[in-house]
């Protein structure tokens, strides 16, 4: 068989070779360090064999399937860990996460911290046996028999629910078995490094309806120097945490009255409202017109969408004059009812439409998390009307756009593209085309992306883009979705050069996401220290006596009047204390004033960043600083 290797290159094999035995034969430190295979695009074991011409890659730690496999199974040498100590314990579910692993347990009482070092303890001692691990298949009733014998109900649960024809494999490592499709790596003694990083508590199956279990999230590397560095950086998340500096700036706040419903606060409102100004010029220039659709529409549009069959359980729902209406947890709906308010002509197209809405869904109380997960939000929304010779070209304007935003805050991004799922809706034909036009637009501009087979929306292919941020953690905000579900739903049309009545083919796309869940992203990525633009005050000036209170005044009037944002401390404190205290608020500058600097129309300048700029006159600094809000520096 023929196989086709990373690097284009095209080796001969015998049939049944597995991905370890080419790994060995490309390089023996390749087989060393690999973790998983891709045949043909998707992720296999690395004990996986082959019988037939295929494109193969060998994936390693520096891969992020690689990384899974080797996560997925340090959750089983987790699960091992907690069976040794706490037999009591039932196995619920164990994946590989983004940024480590979990694995949920049914225990009779909450792990505590010193069990959750008896784990780590016991982890280690299962990865020095060095198990090697071992992937086995049972028909269905030897697998429930299994399960039933070690009184596993949640895995009876899970198999139990597999179609009839799915194939029910398990792992073995010692003595240890759990039910799992895989990929896992060779054995657990290539975990060099693990840290259990905490314990929360999680509903079976993300449902209020079922038990709560105990959720043990962990990490874990090949090196230990992987660890520390990690450990380092999650120290660093720390001090950047939005929670702690939005409370800390003043900018937000989460009230008991509202769990889930953020706060702005003045500040928070001056940052939000830099954004959503930019945004709007930038759309502006991009030819899109602004719309509001109202919060609260009738449970029959809701069905034509499809979002009551589809999405009822994470709507909110209110009477009125007796009739059913929903708090809207998308903005589509809304943009379709304001295209089919009169008819269009093929001329009138491509049509788009952007929206700053505020949308509203249920979120499990667990699962909120400061600005990141909310139960309302507004998201920066826009949906284009064009015909099918239009696609590239509109998909291109909105990378662009895109990238222009993205680029404005400094972040780095990765693309992917997500192809047609099984339970899609609308033709071949259409599929093809619209993925086609996708991939020549990421190509006509250079981009290097993924494939996510089959993991397209129902109504269509699409793009995600993947910012990353200083601390190298990557945040999905911005897609791009193509819709032919939407537009059949609501009967959209336009009249073509045939005089004919077609069906416009739509985009939905969004560029920050949510304002809400972008502005935390923000918060944690220039810990609190936002360029000058975005500043919610940008200038602080502070007074050695009372003798230059009055210059301060009238150079606040001056700035305020050229619409600089900026505070005094008129205090009768030390100038040092001062200093410190503006540093802590990340304010830009700091303008250090007494009898000289009244005396010649100058300020002494602090910069946050540079820190003591020397002396300069008032009205340089103002040309200087406006100068960098204009340029939007970062």
């Amino acid at each position: 068989m023929k196989i086709r290797l990373k690097d284009n290159k095209v080796k001969e094999y015998p049939e049944g070779m597995s991905v370890l035995d080419i790994a060995r034969d490309i390089s023996p430190g390749l087989a060393r360090t690999a973790m998983a295979g891709e045949v043909n695009g998707r992720t296999a074991d690395i004990r996986k064999k082959i019988y037939e011409d295929s494109d193969l890659k060998i994936l390693t730690f520096e891969d992020q399937e690689g990384k899974k496999a080797f996560w997925h199974t340090s959750s089983h040498i987790l699960a091992q860990a907690v069976k040794n100590l706490f037999p009591e314990a039932k196995l619920a579910i164990g994946p590989a996460i983004d940024n480590g692993f979990y694995y949920d347990f049914e225990v009779d009482k909450p792990f505590s911290t010193e069990d959750l070092e008896a784990i780590e303890k016991e982890m280690t001692r299962i990865v020095k046996q060095n198990l090697e691990l071992s992937r086995f298949e049972l028909p269905r009733e030897e697998a429930l028999k299994l399960m039933q014998e070690k009184g596993e109900s949640y895995k009876m649960e899970l198999i139990s629910d597999l179609p009839e024809d799915e194939v029910i494999s398990f792992y073995r490592q010692g003595d240890f078995v759990d039910l799992c499709a895989g990929p896992h790596i060779m054995s657990t003694g290539a975990v060099k490094a693990i840290k259990l990083l905490n314990v929360a508590g999680a509903y079976w199956r993300g449902s209020e309806k079922n038990k709560m279990l105990q959720r043990i999230y962990g990490v874990s590397f090949p090196k230990k120097s992987q660890l520390t560095e990690y450990l380092n950086r999650l120290e660093e998340a720390k001090k950047r945490d939005h929670r702690k500096l939005g409370k800390d700036l003043d900018l937000f706040s989460i009230q008991e009255e509202g769990p889930g419903f953020p706060f702005f606060h003045p500040k928070g409102m001056i940052l939000r409202n830099q954004l959503e100004d930019y945004w709007r010029k930038e759309h502006v220039r991009h030819g899109y017109q602004e719309i509001k659709s109202p919060i609260i529409l009738n449970r029959d549009l809701w069905i034509r969408s499809g979002h009551w069959e589809h999405y009822k359980e994470n709507m909110y729902f209110t009477k009125i004059d007796d009739m059913d209406y929903a708090v809207k947890p998308m903005n589509c709906p809304g943009s379709m009812l304001v295209y089919n308010r009169k008819i269009h002509s093929y001329r009138d197209l491509p049509l788009r439409i952007c929206e700053l809405g505020l949308v509203h869904r249920h979120e499990l109380s667990g699962a909120l998390h400061g600005l990141m997960r909310v139960r309302c939000f507004t998201q920066d929304d826009a949906h284009i009307f064009m015909l099918p010779e239009q696609i590239k070209g509109e998909i291109i304007g909105v990378i662009n756009m895109v990238d222009d935003f993205y680029n404005l805050f400094g972040f780095r991004y990765h693309v992917e593209l997500s192809t047609r799922p099984e339970d899609s809706m609308g033709s071949e034909e259409d599929w093809d085309k619209a993925t086609k036009a996708l991939q020549e637009a990421l190509e006509h501009k250079g981009l290097s992306y993924k494939i996510n087979e089959g993991d397209g929306a129902f109504y269509g292919p699409k793009i995600d883009f993947h910012l990353e941020d200083c601390l190298g953690r990557t945040w999905q905000c911005g897609t791009i979705q193509l819709d032919f579900q939407m537009p059949e739903r609501f009967d959209l049309t336009y009249v073509g050069s045939d005089g004919e009545k077609h069906r416009p083919v739509m985009i939905h796309r969004v560029i920050f996401g949510s304002i809400e869940r972008f502005i935390a992203i923000l918060t944690e990525h220039f810990a609190g220290a936002f360029p000058a633009w975005l500043a919610p005050v940008q200038v602080k000036l502070l007074s050695i006596t009372d003798r230059s209170n009055e210059y301060i005044h009238k150079l606040m009037d001056e700035f305020t009047k050229s619409g600089i944002r900026a505070e005094c401390d008129l205090r009768n404190e030390k100038i040092g204390y001062k200093i410190r205290e503006a540093q802590l608020e990340k304010i830009n500058y700091m303008l250090v004033i007494g009898d000289k600097e009244v005396e010649n129309g100058s300020v002494a300048v602090r910069s946050r960043k540079e820190g003591d700029m020397g002396v300069i006159k008032a009205e340089e600094f103002k040309g200087l600083l406006l100068k960098e809000i204009r340029e939007k520096a970062l």
